[in-house]
């Protein structure tokens, strides 16, 4: 197996951010690089596959699905980072679970097999926020802003993939994380805490009558706040929250129009890269009055 190199990683998309959402793929791309990353495609990559309804219906299918993808970045002999708290959880567990269950390991290898594959455990699974943190460094992350985004109150929005199960997830303290306020800070804006910033989205429910009020108990707590955007960092989470508005300012005949942010458009914009550069036009939701903020930011400076 090829040496480690530091820096260098193999990217999992998944698939809501690189068929529905490319803009966040284009923003990760388009930031990392000053931050001394390098991403390492590899082909052949599936969905992860989903960590509620795939799971519960055959887990071993799942798990072998899940460990092929795995076996994709230990053949190159790099970490994989993933971009979306959902794929975190699936391969994160997946490996969990094989690394500490021999039977179920070799179980998983024998279906494996038959394509030519072994899964081994020689790779981690991280996501990307928890690489800028430990490997970058915050202060790092800080030192590639250009363009403090000083004028911008931000909600941070966690979810529960990225933090639970946190035996498994070992990303920050599941009931009082920091990850996302202190790299929000690093761009310069206001990082706001809000009372359900730890809520699930609901894309999971299957009540359909649960997800809506999910989502806007989230937004009303933001929006009691005068914040000028929501930030996260799951595409999931971010369905909900942008097309999710569309249908609570139906239901509840109110209008709802929260800017939504994946961390790395707004990183992006605090590098130097424009609203367009980051696909802030693709929303649902727009965020012009951010822009305008951004924009009158840079013309003073």
């Amino acid at each position: 197996m090829n040496q480690k190199k530091s820096g260098e990683y193999i990217p999992f998309f998944g698939c809501m951010i690189s068929v529905k959402y490319p803009q966040f793929e284009a923003a990760v791309r388009k930031t990392v690089g000053a931050l001394g990353i390098k991403l390492v495609d590899v082909e052949g990559f599936t969905c992860c596959p989903d960590p509620i309804y795939f799971k519960a219906s055959d887990k071993l299918k799942w798990l072998t699905i899940a460990a092929r993808n795995l076996c994709l970045a230990e053949e190159r002999g790099l970490d994989l980072i993933t971009l979306c708290s959902g794929c975190t959880a699936t391969l994160s567990e997946t490996r969990y679970h094989l690394l500490h269950e021999p039977e179920l390991k070799d179980n998983v290898n024998q279906r494996l097999k038959k394509i030519g594959k072994e899964y081994k455990g020689t790779s981690s699974v991280r996501h990307i926020v928890t690489v800028l943190r430990d490997d970058v460094g915050i202060d790092r992350v800080a030192e590639t802003v250009t363009h403090p985004l000083t004028s911008l109150r931000v909600a941070i929005h966690y979810g529960c993939h990225l933090l639970k199960p946190s035996k498994i997830m070992q990303v920050d303290d599941p009931d009082r994380p920091s990850i996302l306020e202190n790299l929000v800070t690093a761009t310069g804006a206001e990082a706001i805490d809000h009372d359900e910033r730890l809520l699930c989205c609901g894309k999971a429910c299957e009540n359909d009558e649960l997800p809506p009020k999910m989502t806007y108990d989230v937004v009303t707590s933001i929006n009691k706040l005068n914040v000028d955007c929501m930030c996260l960092i799951c595409p999931t989470c971010f369905d909900e929250y942008d097309l999710g508005q569309i249908k609570l300012s139906r239901l509840y005949e109110t209008k709802f129009e929260l800017p939504v942010l994946y961390y790395f458009q707004l990183l992006g914009m605090a590098q130097g890269l424009s609203a367009d550069d980051v696909g802030l036009s693709r929303h649902k939701i727009k965020a012009n009055k951010i822009i305008e903020k951004i924009q009158s930011e840079k013309s003073v400076a």
